[in-house]
């Protein structure tokens, strides 16, 4: 699968759609209500399993249960991310207008990195074939550490980035609108909303370490890589905002995830020796991220006193 036609398809839909986006249906930066986050986000999920529905009739059952794996993989692995984003916009105090737009131009970046890091991962493991036991293993340690690391360390307004950014550019002291540059007394400024944007471009290519890997585990085919890591993110947005106010409630996605992240790492490091169909990849990924979605909604965090 993945013929240039394929390709070029695929990212023709994509660019119309982000310029629907961004030009017809969101023109105006607005406070983005539930119910239009709701309908995006499941409007977006729609299209996915059309999308999947069309890999099985043209391609057949295994490509499609790859693409369905991989993009429950990079959808979880996404809700959880979405923490970082709340964090990142509160530490900066970005205005809730200016949210979605912010987001839709992270998007765009996340799509050309992730486009060269699956094109460069799918080089590597096709000439190196132990470039795979590399990644698994580093998905276990992923996996690991995401059981140790709190996401209430993180503070993005002390990051690298910020500081390099401080350091090699001139930036106003307040935001201006959508704008991420201005011009002052005849110099050009950068805006704190530029810095935002930076801050979050930088976490998703982080962020892409892992759930990349993750879906390369499943399958070796680089359309099926692509097509599920970018309709995941393509409804990210909207799923930010329907999930922003309860994502602090999923106290149990971490350990979810982590153990997807030690199963696909094994499973890539000894499938040399051990076959595990993709059907059962896919029931154990659900039904770990089902077995903690239910045990967040049914044991809540205990009140701090």
């Amino acid at each position: 699968m993945g013929t240039p036609l394929h390709w070029i398809a695929f990212n023709l839909f994509i660019a119309v759609a982000i310029a629907m986006d961004l030009r017809i249906f969101h023109r105006r930066p607005h406070k983005i209500e539930i119910r239009e986050a709701a309908l995006a986000s499941f409007g977006w999920i729609a299209v996915s399993v059309l999308f999947g529905f069309g890999v099985l009739y043209f391609y057949g059952e295994q490509l499609a249960l790859e693409f369905f794996t991989g993009y429950l993989i990079e959808k979880a692995l996404s809700v959880d991310n979405l923490f970082l984003f709340l964090v990142i916009f509160r530490a900066f105090a970005v205005d809730e207008n200016l949210q979605h737009r912010l987001l839709e131009w992270g998007v765009v970046g996340a799509l050309v990195m992730r486009g060269a890091m699956i094109a460069l991962g799918a080089e590597l493991i096709e000439h190196f074939s132990w470039v795979m036991y590399l990644l698994g293993a580093f998905l276990v340690y992923a996996g690991l550490r995401m059981l140790f690391f709190h996401k209430g360390d993180f503070h993005p307004e002390q990051s690298r980035i910020v500081r390099f950014a401080g350091r090699h550019l001139r930036i106003s002291h307040e935001y201006h609108g959508e704008r991420f540059f201005v011009r002052n007394a005849g110099r050009l400024f950068a805006t704190p909303l530029f810095l935002v944007l930076l801050v979050v471009e930088i976490t998703d290519v982080t962020l892409a370490v892992d759930s990349i890997p993750a879906v390369f585990g499943i399958t070796r085919d680089p359309f099926i890589v692509y097509t599920s890591n970018v309709l995941a993110i393509l409804g990210l947005r909207a799923l930010y905002f329907l999930l922003a106010g309860v994502i602090d409630r999923l106290r149990f996605l971490d350990e979810g995830l982590a153990v997807v992240l030690v199963f696909i790492g094994g499973k890539m490091i000894g499938e040399r020796w051990v076959h595990i169909p993709v059907t059962v990849s896919l029931g154990v990924v659900g039904g770990v991220l089902l077995i903690a979605l239910v045990a967040s909604l049914l044991i809540p965090a205990k009140k701090q006193r």
